[in-house]
């Protein structure tokens, strides 16, 4: 009896065993048949066992002609870029490059008198000292005026193309600055002008200090305007300074067409840019049509557009140099309407819609404890986080 009882079980638990097998094969199976089938391979197309009869690219026009025929293809994002093109005409138009031409150095000569330099830092003991010693210090004028040679006018271009200064002042154009204004309100330079930093109208009330290099003999213009400022027409601006047929550098010897005038950024209007433009003369320019009255205290006379001031003198004089800084509005801007413009201060205030609330819920499930202060009759403020 004993040993019938115990086939009994070694039979039914071999039983037991081929059922979870095939169960466990049958789930595979139909796990394996709900999987979503694969894509086509790549080169899935490629006759493998007769790789001698494939195309090759043996020469760059055959690799280049193909590359043209994919390029040629309709897109979408083509589709998208023509669709943008066709709503705004100057969206993506070549920007004409207005200043003056660029003399790069010859990047072979540039490499042998970088490597030099490396050769006479390692052999320069006194400097391999400090270096160890940690009390090596960098001049941060030469620095500064290797930055001002070398990539410096490239970055500026790119900060004015950030701030929009020559979509607004010279449409579909830009320049690189190579001359390097040097501007600054204060005798410490602690208010000066350098690429969209920001001056107080108190600390810009006063003639800044200008000085820029210059070769002998050389005749400049120097204009301050601002395109962010005017009250009657968007597409104008106040020209704020300006100085003609500069001899070299001495700003002071310059004849002054429009005196100087404080920033007026009006109450509510945020931010304005004030544009310094350096342009360089091809020789002695007759600016009496661009001479305003002096002492200037009339808006309308200061209307101003550059576009046009340079379109005008464009066979005579080329830009140069640029310095910027953004100006809002403080106490000092009343006192300029008043004394100076002698007209009553425009305030702008932004009128806020009424505060949105989404249709009240009947059951507020996950709603904060405060969710129904929001929907109570009255003016009294209603608090909490909703």
């Amino acid at each position: 009896m004993a040993l019938r009882g115990v086939c009994t079980a070694t039979l039914r638990g071999v039983a037991d065993f081929k059922v979870n097998n095939v169960r466990t094969v049958a789930t595979t199976a139909i796990l394996c048949r709900q999987r979503p089938p694969l894509g086509p391979m790549p080169n899935e197309d490629i006759d493998a066992s007769n790789l001698a009869s494939l195309k090759k690219y043996r020469s760059y026009n055959r690799y280049f002609t193909e590359a043209e025929k994919v390029k040629n293809q309709a897109v979408w994002w083509r589709t998208y870029r023509g669709y943008v093109e066709k709503a705004d005409p100057d969206h993506g138009a070549t920007q004409v490059d207005i200043g003056l031409p660029i003399s790069r150095p010859h990047r072979t000569k540039e490499l042998k008198e970088r490597r030099q330099v490396m050769k006479d830092n390692k052999r320069n003991v006194e400097l391999e000292r400090a270096f160890r010693l940690c009390t090596f210090k960098i001049p941060l004028d030469r620095l500064q005026e290797t930055w001002e040679k070398t990539s410096g006018p490239f970055q500026v271009r790119r900060l004015a193309d950030h701030y929009g200064v020559f979509r607004d002042l010279f449409p579909n154009a830009y320049f690189i600055p190579q001359v390097t204004l040097h501007i600054s309100y204060s005798h410490d330079n602690v208010a000066g002008v350098h690429h969209g930093n920001r001056l107080t109208p108190t600390e810009a009330a006063s003639t800044p200090q200008i000085s820029f290099d210059a070769e002998d003999g050389s005749l400049w213009t120097l204009l301050l305007t601002c395109p962010d400022e005017h009250l009657l027409d968007n597409e104008a601006e106040y020209v704020h300074w300006l100085i003609g047929n500069i001899p070299g550098g001495a700003v002071q010897a310059g004849e002054e067409l429009c005196h100087y005038l404080p920033p007026f950024p009006a109450k509510g209007t945020g931010f304005h840019r004030y544009v310094y433009i350096l342009f360089k003369q091809d020789g002695h320019i007759n600016f009496q049509g661009d001479a305003r009255p002096s002492p200037c205290h009339s808006l309308v006379d200061r209307t101003f557009k550059t576009v046009d001031f340079y379109r005008k003198h464009q066979d005579s004089m080329t830009p140069a140099g640029l310095a910027f800084f953004q100006s809002q509005w403080d106490e000092s801007v009343t006192e300029t309407f008043h004394n100076t413009l002698d007209m009553r201060e425009p305030v702008f205030e932004f009128i806020r819609p009424p505060v949105y609330h989404p249709p009240q819920v009947k059951f507020p499930q996950g709603k904060p404890l405060r969710y129904l202060d929001r929907y109570r009759d009255g003016k009294e403020p209603t608090y909490g986080i909703y």
